[in-house]
């Protein structure tokens, strides 16, 4: 069966991505799919709204396909940079498609699951939502539009997200932007099928989907980390991880045992990285700006290792290069934001061709 399941109910297309075993990993060949469908659906005046899920219980995507781009990786390739190249369009396209998009982040939704959801029009966290951006684990940083997520969250929240690559529940996501409603899970088959009795004649689709959508949604639970707003903000508003670390340990919290083990460099980077966010202007500058820093981590010796270290081996001891802070400097951090050349993205406001 295809990893992507395509059909239609009324004026609602639906996308199920549709890897279960894999807590659907999205591909290459699934990215430029979906592309294809929602340019298709984009002047189908048949096609009224989307919605975007996920095959099985366990999630809605657990992320990017990582062992196929180690085995890239190992083979000398450039496939994952096609990969992103691709990804990131379909992540524009997504945030500016011209129709509803309701995607129902049920389960584990990490990295490139973000991606194709937390952009979309109508985003669902239901009570067993768990959302994450692990970038910096395996010495990568945070991208498929996920640094424009956090870095405009309130107060430092996104960038203790980021660095200690802390999950967030349902309360969490809706409190950092990542999600809209929260729909206990009970009731998604019931929000599918007032979806899909959306009538053709309707007159205000967009206005029919939100119904439906509040109908059936409620208030959402506390979110944990908000309530730790105090010590976030004060410990991440540093201008160093260095700087961070320190006020973390001196706070007594846990967190700065998390970021110790990530990629020194990808720590960096990505601190960088949502502090510049901070002065774009859209989503598809951001987009840009990832894949700079997404193709120099391909580049670097990191990203193969700590793929190595969590996936493939499972040892959990990543020997990262450099293997500290200190050895990753200023003019080293500078260089992950430089153009790419013929490699670059190109996107603006609006541009999802």
């Amino acid at each position: 069966m295809s990893d992507v399941i395509v059909a239609r109910t009324g004026i609602l297309g639906r996308i199920t991505l549709n890897r279960p075993k894999a807590i659907n990993a999205l591909t290459h060949a699934m990215a430029v799919e979906i592309d294809g469908v929602l340019r298709g659906w984009a002047d189908d005046p048949s096609v009224g709204a989307v919605l975007i899920t996920g095959a099985g219980e366990r999630g809605l995507c657990a992320g990017g396909d990582i062992r196929a781009i180690y085995d890239d990786l190992g083979a000398g390739g450039t496939a994952t940079l096609d990969f992103w190249h691709d990804e990131y369009h379909l992540n524009a396209r997504i945030a500016r498609y011209p129709k509803p998009v309701v995607a129902i982040m049920h389960g584990l939704v990490m990295g490139g699951g973000i991606g194709v959801s937390a952009h979309a029009s109508q985003r669902i966290v239901t009570d067993g939502s768990v959302l994450g951006m692990p970038e910096v684990g395996i010495g990568l940083v945070p991208d498929v539009g996920g640094t424009w997520l956090l870095a405009r969250a309130p107060g430092e929240l996104g960038t203790h997200v980021a660095l200690s690559t802390a999950t967030l529940g349902p309360g969490d996501a809706i409190e950092l932007g990542f999600a809209d409603w929260y729909v206990p899970a009970d009731r998604l088959s019931a929000l599918v099928a007032a979806l899909g009795d959306i009538p053709a004649g309707e007159s205000d689709v967009p206005g029919a989907v939100g119904a439906a959508v509040q109908y059936l949604a409620e208030p959402a639970p506390w979110s944990e980390l908000a309530q730790q707003r105090s010590w976030i903000d004060q410990c991440y508003r540093a201008d160093s991880v260095e700087e961070i670390l320190a006020r973390l340990e001196q706070a007594g919290q846990d967190a700065a045992k998390q970021i110790s083990g990530k990629s020194p460099t990808a720590l960096k980077v990505a601190l960088e990285a949502l502090r510049r966010a901070r002065g774009l202007d859209s989503l598809e500058e951001e987009l840009n700006q990832e894949l700079r820093v997404s193709t120099r981590c391909f580049a670097a010796p990191d990203l193969r290792e700590g793929i190595r270290a969590q996936v493939i081996d499972k040892d959990r001891e990543p020997c990262w290069t450099p293997s500290t802070l200190e050895q990753v400097g200023p003019d080293d951090v500078v260089r992950y934001f430089e153009p790419l050349g013929e490699r670059e993205l190109g996107l603006s406001r609006g541009d999802t061709a």
